[in-house]
């Protein structure tokens, strides 16, 4: 599987580094030929169940954003292309398949099959790290007959989208009576806004403008209808259009939309740092802490600590340039995650799909064995790969831009060494020297180097070929 080297990364708590490696070595044992459920290099990112093989829509977007990461050992978007390839006339994709059969996995929760619709987020990400567009112009139909399935199928007559609960995968979460999903309209809005910035690199003016447009209603439906501002939050509403009183974590998918004016975002992200609300001791609870049902133990969604919704918020934090608080809480989760690995009873530790709110552990669920899922590294990776590179070190990489940004919320022995950016091998480390601090740099062609220190100082500087050093005090 070893063909080249993976990214390394530098950081001051070796733990870090560890779990980070840890994590690759570990995926390798997830790549799955479906013909003869044998490992294979060429199969699709797929968790090993027993009983079932399933390729699902949720996982494959959300662990794109980490496989872009492995400097091709593993491509990001193979789980993406067989959904793609499974499109029906109609434009449906459905949120899972059974590998075996290539069937679609429908239950009476959701009979449709509609999953959330976050392709082209992940299609927009995919381009700003491998630069390709053609694969850009190969999907857009694809995208776009998506859409047009899910207006079709599921919008209203207000302009908002009513689909089961299930869809969003939050399964026991109490948000009952939930006819128009906070999570699933914000998801869609944040689909037409990626929707318009593939058109943009397309050149398409009509496609960008086609779903600035959607987006644009959605924001004006989603601000009007969904915001209490008594209680500082966006609610799911039944189907007479009232909001119903429970808080989950799918209120915080309308920061990813870019959804909430200035006001409304300071006010939705005091609830993260709000003990009583969504600030636990492990962030960020499920369910707010406040409602009957949460559980210390997680009880899946009525409390569990999940990676995937952790990176979403995380996303969401940055939209608004907190930058700090997405580190901070990133740090946290991660310490918990690798609390998780070497727990400190010294029994044997893995990492999970789901963790305890207010205290070390997996989250647990009564009556269900399976739960949760152990080395679920379909999302876990997101908070060891992905949010380690992007939040903790504080990387954000654009190869159609040929920029690097890299904000440094303190100054530390930290950084990343050989991240294939498209045949371009890059290093970047910071380190104390005689001289003070500086940066070093490698690189085998010319980029873009923005650098953001403490918010202080920000500059922007052409890295050339070969490598270099700066001083940060002489910036």
């Amino acid at each position: 599987m070893n063909k080249k080297d993976f990214p390394k990364i530098h950081f001051y708590d070796q733990d870090f580094v560890d779990i980070y490696d840890k994590s690759w070595n570990w995926l390798s044992s997830f790549w799955l030929d479906p013909k003869t459920q044998e490992l294979s290099a060429d199969g699709y990112f797929i968790y090993p169940n027993e009983k079932s093989f399933t390729i699902d829509q949720f996982e494959s977007i959300f662990s794109s954003f980490f496989l872009v990461y492995s400097n091709r050992n593993y491509p990001a978007n193979q789980n993406l292309d067989y959904l793609y390839s499974h499109q029906e006339e109609n434009g449906a994709i459905r949120w899972k398949y059974d590998i075996k059969s290539g069937k679609p996995v429908l239950d009476s929760s959701n009979p449709e099959g509609i999953g959330m619709p976050l392709f082209a987020w992940a299609e927009f990400n995919l381009y700003h790290k491998s630069a390709n567009k053609r694969r850009v112009r190969e999907v857009m139909p694809v995208l776009q007959k998506y859409m047009a399935w899910v207006d079709e199928k599921f919008k209203k007559e207000n302009g908002l989208y009513s689909v089961p609960v299930a869809a969003t995968t939050m399964k026991n979460s109490p948000r009952d009576g939930t006819y128009y999903p906070v999570d699933f309209n914000s998801a869609m809005a944040i689909n037409a806004a990626h929707m318009s910035a593939l058109g943009d690199i397309l050149n398409d003016k009509d496609l960008s403008f086609q779903y600035k447009r959607m987006y644009f209603s959605l924001k004006t439906r989603i601000n009007s209808l969904m915001w209490n501002s008594e209680t500082g939050f966006y609610h799911d509403l039944d189907e007479n259009e009232q909001k119903l009183p429970h808080k989950t974590i799918a209120g915080f998918w309308p920061l990813l939309a870019e959804i909430p004016n200035a006001d409304k975002a300071d006010t939705l992200i005091s609830h993260l740092t709000n003990p009583q609300t969504f600030g636990t001791d492990h962030p960020f609870p499920t369910l707010s802490a406040d409602d009957p049902h949460f559980s210390e133990n997680g009880e899946a969604y009525r409390g569990s600590v999940y990676p995937e919704f952790n990176f979403m918020v995380i996303k969401g934090l940055e939209k608004y340039q907190r930058y700090g608080l997405a580190r901070e809480c990133a740090i946290r989760h991660l310490y918990f995650v690798l609390e998780g690995l070497q727990p400190a009873d010294g029994k044997k530790g893995d990492m999970y799909e789901a963790y305890k709110p207010c205290r070390e552990g997996f989250a647990t669920l009564e009556g269900c064995e399976s739960f949760p899922k152990v080395r679920c590294m379909q999302t876990v990776a997101l908070s060891t790969i992905a949010i380690m590179i992007e939040n903790v070190i504080g990387l954000s990489i654009s190869l159609p831009r040929k920029t690097v940004d890299w904000i440094i919320p303190n100054l530390e022995i930290m950084g990343i060494e050989k991240l294939s950016l498209k045949r371009n091998l890059i290093t970047i480390l910071s380190n104390k020297s005689t001289r003070g601090w500086e940066i070093q740099m490698e690189s085998e062609k010319l980029y873009y180097f923005t650098i953001n220190i403490l918010d202080q100082k920000k500059k922007t500087l052409p890295i050339p070929s070969g490598k270099c050093s700066m001083l940060i005090d002489k910036l």
